[in-house]
């Protein structure tokens, strides 16, 4: 796809959130968050020298240290299933990792966050359609989880993350929104102070406005149509 047509597609997914923000009576803000899987670093560097997004997000380890470099203006979060292994090569990069969705996970993140004197902003994966086939945690396991991490100190916990299943049926996404929305406001009565949680991640490029307008997503991951398809011939960069 012509850099050009990504600039009109990102105006227009932005009027498309901010459409979405009216219909929910909504005023905050909601962060787009370019989801840059399979995709150049050209196009990286093109984000960030035009300061078209201010936030992208990886999906691999890989990938995210692969195109870091070339995106000086951005920041970066890890939107996808992060192995243990790989916490030391992102902890002092990534302004927020979206997918902690285990004890092993958080306690690897607790001992490279104290490694680097630092916090590491997290939020809680949630599998809200119990997909095998994706991470994140339960919701009847939540609290279990959040109990676990209270007890770190260099971990602060932003809210929730969660992705939908692919429904055909619009009515039974829009209550598995609506469900997700209830389960974080529970979940910000919850958490210790120390904790900031003021983060709902949630909906992709086929669901994004109905997780803005049902669910009260505060972020947005947009691929394929920011983007247009990936690019399989990148390998696993």
């Amino acid at each position: 796809m012509e850099f050009e047509q990504i600039k009109d597609n990102i105006s227009r997914c932005l009027s498309r959130i901010e459409e979405a923000k009216i219909r929910a009576g909504r005023s905050d803000k909601v962060t787009l968050i370019g989801a840059t899987k399979l995709q150049s670093r050209e196009l990286v560097s093109f984000l960030s020298d035009n300061r078209l997004l201010t936030d992208v997000g990886e999906n691999r380890v890989q990938e995210f240290v692969d195109k870091y470099d070339f995106g000086k203006n951005l920041k970066w979060h890890v939107i996808g299933q992060l192995q243990t292994n790989k916490v030391k090569y992102i902890i002092d990069k990534a302004v927020l990792i979206h997918s902690l969705d285990r004890e092993s996970l958080a306690d690897e993140i607790e001992k490279q966050a104290k490694k680097h004197n630092l916090t590491a902003d997290c939020l809680i994966e949630v599998n809200m359609g119990s997909e095998i086939s994706k991470g994140g945690v339960d919701p009847k396991r939540l609290d279990e989880l959040l109990n676990y991490i209270d007890d770190k100190e260099n971990i602060r916990l932003r809210g929730l993350m969660t992705v939908m299943p692919n429904l055909e049926d619009k009515e039974k996404l829009k209550d598995l929104y609506k469900s997700f929305n209830k389960l974080f406001e529970d979940f910000k009565t919850k958490a210790k102070s120390k904790h900031k949680i003021d983060t709902l991640s949630c909906g992709m490029t086929n669901d994004y406005e109905m997780a803005i307008e049902y669910g009260g997503a505060t972020m947005v991951r947009l691929g394929r149509v920011l983007f247009g398809e990936r690019n399989y011939n990148l390998g696993d960069k």
